[in-house]
This record gives structure tokens, C-alpha cells and sequence, in this order.
């Protein structure tokens, strides 16, 4: 009888929730500072359990939303929804939060074509990435889970195997890169004024990159108070002046000069000058570690290869964190892009253009290159954490979990398959099979012939 609870407090909700606006109680503003971010995200991000997240929307609301697609569909709205979030038999209703859509090339339209409203009787769904901020309209601590404010929800675009960005993540924690977000599975749920509640399946919940991000890493970053930056696609940190999207800090101005002071040197010096110094700014070991893991996923649309998918972090005395981001087009979808054409197999010693600083300059001095080196093969051939077997037991033990639970009310991505984006130039890559074309094997093959 258990199992049936949530789906019984979900629908109680639906026909009970607090309507949008609607006066509730109010606590005082939560102060970030008193909130124990370890068991917060022990909580949300807690990878034993697929939470529900039921979103209810206004009529009104919802087609505001689509309009704004029609719009500019990179447009950054937000509009207001009811939540019931559901883990376990812990039930949260948190209304007025806020949503808007999210993604770049993977942003779509959730219902419908161009110029079409809410269709009650027959609703054309799709899948969409939506960021979820609980805060946005109500900034109390009601509106939070446990403290954390703000959730990205990630649908499996281009990922029939249901787990590329789950494993990236889940692989960048195992081997001690703390930058790197959470990820978790969770189902999710959209009704929309009085038609029936739509269920748009599995997909990733993951943590959001924000002012709250710094804080819980507040001791390791020593400041949660610096300059927070956003890559725009082509920024490669060849030059001062390139287009960055500033989301934490209290001073554009200073912020940008220190942005430009740092893109400055890191181009200017050389040999020891470049050494000491980018030694004195950078978690060289930490920086090493990411690059490894992002090399031995496969992700060719990052800095090094791409100039896309990062984000920078400055602490006010001037320490630099580099923060890895967007992993779906991973573990063998590949593309002829930048100097590769396989994100298998393409040497990781030359993985992206040495016109992209950062990586080639560290790696140009020997006990880093070797450091590096290391942290690859220790990944693919030694440690097990990202070997054919202990990567193949990893994926199907979360295929197995979520297998029932993909078929939606979208029609879209209905089943799980082993295989790469339909798009991608190497379609014969697999994850859980053995032999010359997985994954796992080809890297691992690609990282003992490296020198």
C-alpha cells in the first residue's frame, strides 16, 4: 500500500493546492549563510530515491510562457506554477514558485506549434528543459527544499541511454572534482488549468549554478562572495573584451577587469613567469582532475575543443575555479568539431586547439602533462571508476531503475537504447556491451597509447 501514497497526494493536491498568489503564511527571510548545505543537498540530490516534481499552472500562466517562446525563444521569462514535490512519503507544496525555459540549441516550445495557445481537450506536448526557482516570486523559506532555492530540470535530449550526463557527473564527484553540480534523476509532472495532469517522465534534476552554489562550497572556494561567469559560445579566454555573462557579483565593473587582468596574463607570460603565476590562482591538481574526467567522457563541446560549456569563477583575492558544465553530448556522441572528429579515440594530449590557453599552457610544463597523463589512465585502466565493467554495471543499474518509468504523455523518447544521438558521426559506439566499438574500451585504448 505504500507505494500508492504519493500518487494519492498528488492528486489531493491537484484538486486542493493553495492557487497561485494566494496569501499563505510567511517566515523571515532565510539567511544562506545558516543553511547547512550538506545535509540540503544530501537531501535533494540524494540519488537512492526518483523524487515527483508535480507542476500546476494557471491557464493564463502557462500560454504566457509559450507566448514568450514564440517570442524570442531564448528569452529568460519567468511565469508562476504550483509545485507538490514528493520524496519518498515526504510531501512539499510550495506555491508561486517561478519557471522559465531553459537550454541553447536544445530549447523547445512545451506545447504545441508556433502561435498555438493551451489546447485543453487534446494537448501536443513535448519535452522541454525548465529552471525551477522556488524563491523567484516568495523569498521565504517556504519556498525552498531544505534551503535549496533553484533546480534545473533536463530532459534526455539526443540520450536514448537515459544516463550520459548522470554518469558524467556522478564520475567528476567520484574522483574528488567538487566544482562539478549534482545530478539525479527525478519524474516530473505538468497540468495546466482544470485538463488532466500530463506526465512528462524522467529526467535530470540538477543543481543550478548561482549564488547558492557558491555558498555550499563556501570552505572550499574560501568566499562564496566573488565574481560568478557564464561562458558565451566562442569565448576561449584568448583575449580581453570577449563576451562573458556576469551572474554573481557586486561590482560589474571590478569584476570585469578582473576577468580581463587574468585573460591578460594567461596570454602574456610564458615558461616560469606563466607557471608561478597561474600556480599562485589555480588549483593546478583540481584543475587536472576535471579535464581528465571531461577527457574521458568524451565531451568535445567543451573549452578546449569548442571554446563553449564553462564557467569561470574568481574569489575576490583573485583565486580562479574553472567549472565544468552541459554533459549530454557525451560517452560517444561525437562530431566533427574543432581538431576531432572521434570522442573516443581522438589523442587526449591534443583534445582541443592550443589557441585555447588555459589547458595547453598548463600542460606544457612536464610534471603537469604527466599529472594529467596519470589522472586519465587512472580513470580508464587501474582505479575502475570509468573502465568497460564498472562503467557498464554503473549505467544498468540506473537503466534498471527507471526503465518502467520512461513511457510519457509525450510521446517522445519512449524506450532506452544503447546507443549514441542519432546526429552524431559515430553511431556505433556502446556503453554496455563489450568489444572494439565501447566506449569505455576505445578511451581507455586512446589514453595507454598517449604520450
Amino acid at each position: 500500500m505504500r507505494r500508492f501514497i504519493p500518487v494519492l497526494l498528488a492528486a489531493l493536491w491537484l484538486s486542493s493546492c493553495t492557487p497561485s498568489g494566494t496569501d499563505m503564511p510567511q517566515v523571515p527571510e532565510d539567511r544562506p549563510d545558516n543553511v547547512d548545505w550538506e545535509a540540503a543537498y544530501s537531501y535533494v540530490f540524494d540519488s537512492s530515491v526518483i523524487p515527483e516534481i508535480h507542476l500546476k499552472f494557471k491557464e493564463e500562466e502557462w500560454n504566457k510562457l509559450l507566448r514568450a517562446y514564440d517570442k524570442d525563444p531564448d528569452n529568460k521569462e519567468f511565469v508562476r506554477c504550483d509545485v507538490l514535490y514528493i520524496k519518498g512519503e515526504d510531501r512539499r507544496e510550495i506555491p508561486a514558485a517561478g519557471i522559465r525555459l531553459r537550454g541553447n540549441t536544445s530549447r523547445r516550445r512545451p506545447e504545441g506549434g508556433k502561435g498555438q495557445m493551451h489546447v485543453g481537450n487534446n494537448p501536443d506536448w513535448h519535452h522541454a528543459h525548465f529552471s525551477l526557482d522556488l524563491h523567484y516570486y516568495e523569498k521565504n523559506w517556504l519556498h525552498t527544499i531544505e534551503g535549496v532555492r533553484q533546480v534545473d530540470l533536463k530532459w534526455f535530449k539526443d540520450d536514448p541511454s537515459y544516463t550520459r550526463e548522470i554518469y558524467c557527473y556522478d564520475l567528476f564527484h567520484r574522483f574528488g572534482v567538487w566544482t562539478a553540480v549534482h545530478d539525479v534523476y527525478a519524474r516530473l509532472w505538468v497540468r495546466v488549468g482544470g485538463s488532466r495532469e500530463a506526465y512528462y517522465g524522467v529526467y535530470g534534476l540538477l543543481e543550478h549554478i548561482d549564488k547558492n552554489y557558491l555558498r555550499a562550497r563556501k570552505e572550499l572556494l574560501s568566499s562564496a562572495e566573488g565574481n560568478l561567469w557564464k561562458n558565451s559560445y566562442g569565448c576561449g579566454l584568448r583575449s580581453s573584451g570577449e563576451k562573458f555573462e556576469l551572474k554573481c557579483g557586486a561590482d560589474p565593473g571590478q569584476a570585469r577587469r578582473q576577468l580581463d587582468d587574468f585573460i591578460h596574463k594567461l596570454n602574456s607570460y610564458s615558461n616560469d613567469v606563466f607557471y608561478n603565476w597561474i600556480e599562485s590562482v589555480v588549483d593546478i591538481e583540481l584543475f587536472l582532475r576535471t579535464y581528465a574526467v571531461n577527457v574521458a567522457v568524451g565531451m568535445w563541446d567543451d573549452y578546449w575543443n569548442n571554446s563553449n560549456n564553462y564557467y569561470l569563477y574568481f574569489t575576490p583575492e583573485g583565486r580562479f575555479f574553472f567549472i565544468p558544465f552541459d554533459y549530454d553530448n557525451t560517452l560517444g556522441t561525437s562530431l566533427q568539431c574543432g581538431v576531432q572528429s572521434d570522442a573516443g579515440r581522438h589523442d587526449p594530449l591534443g583534445w582541443g586547439e592550443d589557441r585555447n590557453p588555459l589547458v595547453a599552457k598548463i600542460l606544457s610544463r612536464p610534471q603537469w602533462r604527466s599529472m594529467y597523463i596519470g589522472f586519465l589512465r587512472e580513470l580508464t585502466t587501474s582505479s575502475g571508476l570509468s573502465t568497460p565493467a564498472s562503467a557498464r554495471d554503473r549505467i544498468l543499474s540506473w537503466q534498471e531503475r527507471i526503465a518502467p518509468l520512461v513511457a510519457n504523455d509525450t510521446g517522445e523518447d519512449m524506450k532506452i537504447e544503447d546507443r549514441p544521438a542519432p546526429w552524431g558521426n559515430h553511431g556505433e559506439y556502446r556503453l554496455t556491451t563489450f568489444g572494439k566499438d565501447n566506449f569505455f574500451q576505445a578511451k581507455a585504448e586512446s589514453v595507454v597509447n598517449s604520450q
